[in-house]
């Protein structure tokens, strides 16, 4: 089939700064595939954490997980692919896959040097690495596969992605734990902003491997509960901890003028970000610096134009570990003062998957836009003394349609997102 030349749309004005807005939401996570099984889980208040069943996790002291449901890597990724890549990879072909063709747009780039992909990565391809070590010290050949080092590579979803749509703008990986799953838009920003008119972004992960559970084990933040119910409470009293999860989401930023002249369907834009660091010994007693992550939330509201009480909603980082969750409070009620706003919470539903849970954070506080709601918090029932926040009791319409999406990074990470969200459409008689 013939694609039809896409038209031409004006320049900005000179002086000017171009506008990147999200046209593509590709969810790929606990929560279920594609955007609208996600928007059902959060707005059903549905625990997708259960045991984990990647690999056997008896004797483990954490045991539950959030695992993708039905994904069958085979639909998204070809046979040469599959044998090359690990799963953290094949969730990023496949959400990809999903933010494409939610965009109208096709899985080659027609123009490629005007199309890039920027991902935020962390632990790499464990599963695939954790097999190739087995075969090395296990089996008589003593040897890895031939993509062992490619497989197991941060930046190997990047590279494949690229070869595979044609990506071939200026692309690249950015890694600072579950900070990057909300660098990596702010950096589409600025690649929009030199020249390129389409560029994807977002996260995936898949932590759910003996070495990579063994290595969250080390540091003492995974919950030892192993009731799903029970494991993973932000900001509640009762909060021991995260539950490690898999997925993420994907997202197609474009060049706003490019996206109007083509008719795209717009979820909202980004308007503002900022990243901070602690700069500080990471050590089994601290939480963060509040002082420097408030400061990464006033950045991007300035950088937004946008005054505190302007703000719609929060969606925090929640990691569930009571020194974290109130270090984080501490922060938000730096910004917002006495009277945040409100502040709604997903997490304890999926688990905590790293880079790609900040990305799916976008992905919720984009769709409450678009389906013109903000979903009540999944939590805390009781919330722990120092985390009395805003949070969310009852799903409402939207006033301002500004969204903070916040996000932690272990070793000292922050960073903050600030979304408009675009006015809903309204749906006609045959939708």
């Amino acid at each position: 089939m013939t694609l039809p030349a896409p038209a031409v749309a004006p320049a900005p004005a000179p002086g000017a700064r171009a506008r990147a807005v999200v046209t593509g939401i590709g969810v790929v996570a606990p929560s279920g595939i594609g955007v609208d099984a996600h928007w059902r889980t959060v707005t059903g208040g549905v625990r997708r954490t259960g045991p984990i069943t990647l690999f056997d996790p008896t004797g483990y002291p954490t045991r539950v997980g959030g695992e993708v449901p039905g994904f069958h890597p085979a639909a998204y990724v070809d046979t040469r692919q599959l044998v090359q890549t690990d799963r953290w990879t094949h969730l990023g072909f496949a959400a990809t896959a999903l933010a494409l063709a939610d965009a109208g747009l096709p899985a080659r780039a027609p123009d490629p040097y005007a199309w890039a992909v920027t991902l935020a990565s962390s632990s790499g391809g464990n599963l695939f690495g954790q097999r190739e070590l087995q075969r090395l010290w296990g089996g008589p050949s003593r040897t890895v596969g031939a993509y062992q080092s490619i497989a197991w590579f941060y930046a190997a979803s990047v590279g494949q992605l690229s070869i595979h749509h044609q990506f071939k703008g200026p692309s690249g990986v950015l890694v600072a734990e579950a900070a990057g799953g909300l660098d990596s838009l702010a950096h589409a920003v600025r690649t929009i902003r030199r020249g390129t008119s389409v560029v994807v972004a977002g996260a995936t992960e898949c932590p759910l491997s003996p070495y990579a559970l063994a290595c969250q084990l080390r540091s003492g933040l995974l919950s030892p509960v192993n009731e799903p119910a029970a494991a993973y409470l932000p900001f509640d009293r009762a909060a021991g901890g995260y539950v490690p999860a898999e997925g993420g989401a994907v997202f197609v930023v474009e060049e706003r003028g490019h996206a109007l002249a083509r008719g795209a369907r717009i979820y909202g834009e980004v308007t503002g970000w900022a990243a901070t660091h602690d700069a500080v010994h990471t050590g089994p007693d601290t939480a963060g610096d509040p002082a420097t992550y408030a400061r990464a939330m006033r950045l991007a509201l300035d950088r937004a134009g946008c005054t505190p009480d302007a703000v719609d909603l929060v969606v925090p980082d929640a990691l569930g570990v009571p020194r974290y969750d109130r270090s984080e409070a501490t922060a938000l009620r730096t910004v917002f003062g006495d009277r945040p706003p409100p502040v709604s919470t997903h997490k304890s539903l999926t688990g905590r998957a790293h880079q790609g849970g900040s990305a799916l954070d976008v992905a919720t506080a984009l769709l409450a836009f678009h389906h013109d709601t903000l979903p009540a918090s999944a939590g805390p029932v009781d919330p722990a003394p120092g985390c009395e926040l805003g949070f969310l009791r009852a799903p409402r319409r939207p006033d301002s349609r500004v969204a903070l999406v916040c996000a932690r990074g272990f070793d000292g990470f922050n960073s903050a997102l600030v979304l408009r969200g675009a006015v809903p459409t309204p749906r006609s008689a045959t939708d």
